[in-house]
């Protein structure tokens, strides 16, 4: 039987508490997870590519599955897909809007290339709210992201906050 390869892509900017849930769960439907940390050209990043890819590195780590590999790209994922050798893209949805963009995105995917299935994974219901785009917002404006994020990114974040000046009082 042929390893089943999945991809998780994202801009991981920063990796949250609802992507490391994906992570683990989609973990279990593969035989190796290849992260794929992008850059999406229609965000700013907080964090450059290296400092994502590092980060996702050092959350990934303690995880109980060794078959996640975490690897940056900068191309259309079906192509990264296919040069990845994987079988399935998995994407988590949040809810009704995440959903709508991701039926859209999975249609071009699939006109692309429609070897590869795509899987969606719901969010834990706890999980559901958080984005990385709120994050970094709450944070640029002094508010707790603990609740969001493990330590280790709410130090990086916090420390780029600091870098950059945050915005509120």
């Amino acid at each position: 039987m042929a390893k089943r390869v999945g991809i998780y892509p994202g801009t991981f900017d920063p990796i949250t508490l609802g992507h490391m849930d994906i992570i683990e769960r989609g973990a279990k439907l593969v035989d190796e997870l290849i992260i794929g940390v992008t850059t999406n050209i229609a965000k700013s990043p907080m964090f450059d590519d290296g400092e994502r890819i590092s980060m996702v590195e050092r959350e990934v780590a303690g995880l109980a599955s060794k078959s996640i590999r975490v690897v940056g790209f900068n191309s259309l994922l079906m192509n990264f897909a296919e040069h990845m050798k994987a079988d399935i893209v998995i994407r988590g949805i949040r809810g009704v809007t995440d959903f709508e963009y991701e039926y859209q995105l999975t249609g071009m995917n699939r006109q692309l290339n429609d070897r590869i299935e795509t899987v969606f994974l719901m969010a834990d219901v706890e999980l559901q709210p958080i984005a990385s785009r709120l994050v970094k917002e709450i944070a640029l404006y002094g508010g707790p992201i603990e609740k969001f994020v493990t330590p280790a990114v709410r130090a990086d974040v916090e420390e780029r906050v600091q870098k950059m000046g945050k915005r509120g009082d």
